[in-house]
């Protein structure tokens, strides 16, 4: 235990932590905070400090799944929180680990990046795939599984998403029989969306069977799957030209060793005139790597890239940076939202699964939502053109085009 002490020690500053050992001996940590309850924890063996201290993110993730990390006071987001707040990345904290296991670590997450197509799919597999069932009961109703767009952080998961797509689909300045190619199409609301909104052909497209069956089933049902088409196809095996391009939350999929090839690829497949908007979690500052635990359980191949890696590598391909946002804290409110919702369906989604999995679920949750309120996590949204003249001069046609788009949701 005293390795995990020495870390916590030096970690906890403000708010208090009450860690229990395997021998039920209490150790305290920090100092009281009028904002934050106190958080009590118990290691239930010998094995959990050790592997905490060793490495403090694969260890804790995989103690709270198996249950050798219980959470007695609080929950695991607040842990995670307190944990996570007195490190914020704004004032230049960071938990991480040193020496040869540090470089160990960045080179297995290089290897880990490189997504040839079949292991592409592979990845993708392994979290998009599963029970659609999970996914409808945490997300919103059409099922947008990425940053939501809150004008007001009171607003409901239902309305920020909705106000997501409507932001979305002004930055691309759409006109009507317009062709509008969907990189990582998810279970096609977005694409769905486009069509109904502003009256254009979409082709989405995803390596997930899962997404790609509802997707369809969801065109038919409304009517559109003439014009709205959904394929199963890796982005380098996609021929023709679009006059829109629209890529949300399928970016942190793709690794920097093909960055490159991927706006390259951008870059032919848009019409002289065309508009391309991405939309992805990043990371403020340098590039950096994903950590251990999140590449083991949820995102393997994953990787959240710096402004600079998005922007050098777009340059190559001749894509002019029309437009730039980045959402700060947007994507904590939305994952706040889907953490609420994992735990009051706790019981159907350990029958689904078990209690492990739920766990599991929980600290990607609770660690995803500490990265964007204290970490280094942030979403941009990038807008490509490759003819100067292709968007008006000012910004103010996105938020005519937005205000009027969320006009007609409200008819």
């Amino acid at each position: 235990m005293w390795l995990l002490e020495k870390l916590l020690r030096r970690v906890v500053k403000r708010g208090e932590l009450i860690a229990i050992d395997h021998d039920g001996k209490e150790y305290r940590f920090g100092t009281p905070d009028p904002a934050r309850a106190p958080v009590a924890i118990r290691l239930t063996d010998r094995r959990a400090a050790r592997d905490i201290a060793r490495d403090p993110r694969l260890g804790a993730g995989e103690a709270y799944m198996d249950g050798r990390l219980v959470v007695e006071q609080g929950d695991i987001v607040a842990l995670v929180d307190l944990i996570r707040s007195n490190a914020p990345w704004d004032k230049g904290g960071r938990l991480k680990k040193k020496g040869i296991g540090k470089e160990v670590g960045r080179t297995l997450a290089r290897i880990d990046r490189i997504n040839w197509e079949r292991r592409s799919r592979r990845n993708v597999a392994h979290h998009y795939d599963l029970s659609g069932r999970l996914y409808d009961l945490f997300l919103d109703r059409d099922r947008q599984y990425s940053c939501a767009y809150f004008t007001d952080p009171g607003n409901s998961l239902e309305q920020a998403q909705a106000d997501k797509k409507a932001h979305i689909a002004a930055k691309l300045a759409l006109k009507p029989g317009q062709r509008v190619l969907d990189i990582g199409c998810g279970w096609g609301g977005t694409a769905l969306y486009l069509n109904r909104a502003a009256d254009v052909d979409v082709l989405g497209i995803t390596l997930s069977e899962e997404q790609l069956a509802v997707a369809r089933r969801r065109a038919e049902e409304a009517g559109v799957a003439d014009r709205v088409k959904f394929e199963l196809i890796d982005y380098r095996n996609v021929e023709g030209r679009f006059d829109r391009i629209v890529s949300v939350g399928m970016f942190e999929h793709v690794g920097p060793p093909h960055y490159r090839a991927f706006f390259a690829k951008c870059h032919d497949l848009l019409a002289e005139d065309g508009v391309m908007l991405l939309h992805t979690i990043g990371r403020m500052g340098q590039p950096g790597t994903t950590d251990a635990w999140t590449s083991k359980y949820i995102f393997p191949g994953g990787y959240n890239p710096a402004l600079s890696e998005i922007v050098q590598a777009s340059e190559r391909a001749k894509l002019i940076v029309a437009d730039v946002e980045t959402l700060r804290l947007h994507y904590a409110h939305t994952i706040a939202h889907w953490y609420e919702r994992t735990n009051a369906h706790r019981a159907e989604i350990e029958a689904l699964y078990d209690a492990r999995f739920f766990r599991m679920w929980q600290f990607y949750l609770a660690g995803a939502m500490a990265a964007f309120r204290h970490g280094g996590m942030v979403n941009y949204q990038v807008q490509y053109i490759r003819q100067r003249e292709a968007v008006p001069i000012t910004r103010d046609y996105m938020t005519e085009a937005e205000a009027g788009l969320r006009a007609l949701a409200r008819d």
